[in-house]
């Protein structure tokens, strides 16, 4: 399950994770607090953004010289740059300070604190048991209509498999990004799995967009998706030489979200 649908929106899972268990650290740490009529939603939230900005500014000090040439990308978080353990201690800081501040709070944030940890960790851990992680087996043809199996495409290397559609306007946005680091990348294996449309529809496609990628292929019953837990487009995952998924991204990728997934890879 890489994805939890709200409505027509598709959210990573693990933001849905996350949020989850701040709103259950909120609620015990507001059951403990109940007698000094002290709440920690707003510690929490501070938390949060705390750990979202320094995360993000962690993150693009890692791969400053990518983001340098499109320095408004750095202030783009929809492409999942994020540094978490750089987040978590600047969370526990804000945490820190609170309770040392006010010692009102310091009962009702550890135990709230406590609860969140242990919820997301097992939501985490069940989730991560459930997940599929082996390759799809999906049934994929070229645009000539030949079926592809992935295992002897991949050929021993490491696999990224992208998931898009023409009708997709941040599958569009990325191609690009994709497409050059097929040809920088000669250690990994590309493949482009277009979900439910057919070969004329993806040729044009390629052709006005000036787009030179190879393995191209099409999943025209859009199955891998499902296969994997993913309820939108794009979806990008990311296979190591043995064929196991490490990593996944859900929505457009920037130059430097990729390079940070491949450099697991490596």
């Amino acid at each position: 399950m890489l994805t939890v649908n709200l409505g027509p929106l598709a959210a990573p899972i693990g933001l849905f994770l996350i949020f989850v268990a701040l709103l259950v650290g909120a609620v015990v740490g507001r059951a403990v607090g109940r007698a000094q009529k002290t709440g920690i939603g707003y510690v929490l939230t501070d938390m949060l953004i705390a750990a979202v900005l320094v995360a993000r500014i962690a993150f693009v000090a890692t791969w400053f010289d990518i983001y340098r040439s499109t320095p408004w990308s750095m202030l783009d978080i929809r492409d999942g740059g994020f540094t978490p353990w750089a987040g978590l201690v600047a969370a526990l800081l804000v945490a820190l300070w609170q309770g040392w501040r006010r010692a009102a709070l310091r009962k009702p944030l550890t135990f709230g604190l406590a609860a969140a940890a242990l919820v997301w960790a097992g939501m985490f851990s069940a989730i991560f048991m459930l997940n599929n992680t082996s390759l799809p087996k999906a049934r994929l043809t070229t645009l000539a209509g030949e079926p592809v199996d992935l295992a002897k495409l991949a050929a021993g290397k490491p696999l990224v498999i992208n998931l898009w559609a023409t009708w997709c306007p941040p599958c569009r946005r990325e191609m690009p990004v994709l497409a050059a680091a097929q040809k920088r990348e000669s250690g990994v294996h590309f493949v482009f799995a277009n979900q439910g449309e057919n070969a004329a529809t993806v040729r044009r496609y390629l052709v006005s967009a000036g787009l030179e990628i190879t393995d191209v292929l099409l999943d025209s019953g859009a199955r891998i998706g499902p296969e994997v837990g993913s309820g939108g487009l794009p979806t990008t995952l990311f296979y190591n030489a043995d064929g196991r998924l490490v990593d996944t991204h859900l929505g457009q990728l920037t130059a430097g979200s990729l390079a940070s997934k491949l450099s697991r890879l490596r």
